[in-house]
């Protein structure tokens, strides 16, 4: 028995057809690929997790009020939904924040994950360990691309600050308030940062019940 595998939003499923290939489709009328938008995505939330869908919602549907550009806003979302490893909050952020969500943006948040994602381990075992000798040794982590990332400095920050959220290294959220504050982003755009994580977060877990 022959099967074509199809990818319809969140679901698969199997069709039987007379023919030897298998094929993982993920396609639109149009051909083109297909992505969940973030209300599609809110609608898969369990309902004993209604008040994250709230907050989801509050949180795209309030972008204006974020103290965040819509740039920052799709940045800092992206950011956090490579950190969570899940593809389903990716897809929906890419999808609502394609026109946005440039190349060079997407190339910098993937680099600020992937550098917060070694930062935030050593940073925060250094400020946990509580040993001066061993803070005072230098890192001897390469992070140049830190350095120019290809966004504004500001925006990279705000990334930084997201991943750090998630990971949970408090040096290094210090450290990025601190730089942030310098750049003149007021405490609202800061907070939404946080709040970004912190609800995305919840999303992602909501969301992974249905597959347990």
């Amino acid at each position: 028995m022959n099967y074509v595998l199809v990818t319809v939003l969140l679901g698969v499923k199997h069709y039987n057809l007379n023919n030897n290939s298998e094929v993982l489709i993920n396609m639109g009328a149009s051909g083109k690929e297909r992505y969940m938008s973030i209300e599609q995505l809110k609608q898969e939330i369990p309902d004993f997790a209604k008040d994250i869908r709230l907050n989801v919602s509050n949180l795209f549907g309030n972008m204006a009020q974020s103290g965040l550009t819509e740039t920052q806003f799709y940045g800092v979302a992206l950011a956090v939904a490579y950190t969570l490893k899940d593809r389903r909050i990716i897809d929906a952020i890419k999808a609502d924040g394609a026109l946005y969500i440039t190349a060079e943006l997407d190339h910098a948040v993937q680099t600020a994950a992937a550098l917060m994602a070694m930062n935030n381990i050593y940073y925060r075992a250094i400020h946990l360990a509580e040993n001066k000798e061993l803070a005072s040794l230098p890192a001897n982590l390469r992070m140049n691309g830190m350095i120019n990332p290809g966004v504004p400095k500001a925006d990279f920050e705000l990334f930084a600050l997201a991943v750090s959220a998630i990971n949970g290294c408090g040096m290094c959220i210090h450290s990025h308030v601190k730089q942030l504050l310098e750049h003149e982003l007021n405490k609202i755009a800061v907070q939404s940062v946080l709040r970004i994580a912190a609800v995305l977060n919840a999303c992602s877990f909501a969301l992974s019940q249905n597959e347990l």
